[in-house]
């Protein structure tokens, strides 16, 4: 198979990038201080051992690299983590089945009442290179830190679960702008195959370790050709998520002008929010009529919450 053209660094967020640079013991520190920034200062991991079964992963995601991670903070504490990094559908419930399925492994099968439910934390982090958080509501935020609260006030309910949503399309500092080495291991991962070397703004021990790690050229002829086809998997999945959106943009622009969008002209003209939610409801009977789209696809692209979609959804059930 011939070389794809070449970069002076590999692309770490491909599937063999990823677990070159994170998925050994050797390099273990290279993931531990990349988590501990994740983390900002409310955990910090002192070491972690890489669990041998990757047993959540569902048949369908064959080939990508999940990391299911044993961690031990700095006070002792063990806690369970889990790497996740591709596109999917589904993506909250997945990684909420994820996380229950983590908790529910832990339980012994006998003598449950000696154990009481002494539950390790469960934390699932998901790094999202080049497609977006659904239901986002339009926010640019490029780090989702999740976690069980209270909806009233806002206090934390659980403390032991939560999920970090990492998306790399809304990091768009430059490495002047970097000002933590959190916003540095985001630069370097969104970034790092377009780079000539270690700039004066990355230089630190740990990168320095990472850039070496990363040189195309000190791979083996084995591994550049691992490498290289984990790259074309990775521009084949990029170039069918962006087809797919562009589809999904056409389809919505289609309905707005076959449907004359009504109620949205109304909503205008009158100030009734009531028009503006007839007329985008009517866009999304004609989107979900397609049978294309997720429903998380049609409310981030009518800027509406999953909810109003699935409310339109069932009403139109009660119409059929």
């Amino acid at each position: 198979m011939s070389e794809l053209r070449q970069s002076k660094y590999i692309d770490i967020t491909t599937d063999y990038g990823f677990k070159k640079v994170f998925g050994s013991d050797t390099n273990k520190d290279l993931l531990i201080a990349f988590l501990n920034e994740l983390f900002r200062g409310r955990k910090v991991i002192a070491d972690l051992y890489y669990n041998k079964n990757e047993h959540v992963g569902d048949a369908e995601d064959i080939g990508t690299v999940i990391f299911d991670l044993t961690c031990t903070a700095d006070n002792g504490e063990h806690f369970i983590i889990e790497v996740q990094r591709t596109a999917q559908v589904n993506l909250k419930k997945r990684m909420l089945y994820y996380s229950s399925k983590l908790i529910a492994d832990q339980a012994p099968k006998g003598n449950r009442r000696a154990w009481n439910y002494a539950i390790s934390e469960v934390y699932i982090i998901v790094l999202m290179d080049g497609f977006r958080m659904p239901d986002s509501g339009g926010k640019q935020y490029f780090l989702h830190d999740i976690c069980l609260c209270y909806r009233d006030h806002g206090k934390i309910f659980y403390e032991d679960l939560g999920f970090i949503y990492v998306e790399l399309v809304n990091f768009v500092k430059a490495e002047a702008e970097l000002v933590n080495d959190l916003d540095r291991w985001l630069f370097i991962l969104k970034n790092m195959s377009l780079l000539k070397g270690l700039s004066k703004y990355l230089r630190k021990p740990i990168f320095e370790k990472l850039f070496q790690l990363a040189e195309y050229s000190k791979l083996k002829p084995e591994e550049r050709e691992m490498y290289n086809v984990s790259l074309r998997n990775k521009w084949d999945a990029e170039s069918i998520r962006s087809s797919q959106e562009e589809l999904l943009k056409q389809a919505c622009e289609k309905a707005m002008a076959e449907g004359k969008v009504q109620g949205m002209a109304e909503g205008k003209a009158e100030g009734k929010a009531e028009g503006r939610a007839e007329g985008k409801a009517e866009v999304i009977k004609k989107l979900l009529c397609l049978n294309k789209f997720s429903i998380s696809d049609i409310a981030e692209l009518a800027n509406v919450t999953v909810g109003f979609v699935e409310q339109v959804e069932a009403e139109m059930a009660k119409d059929k």
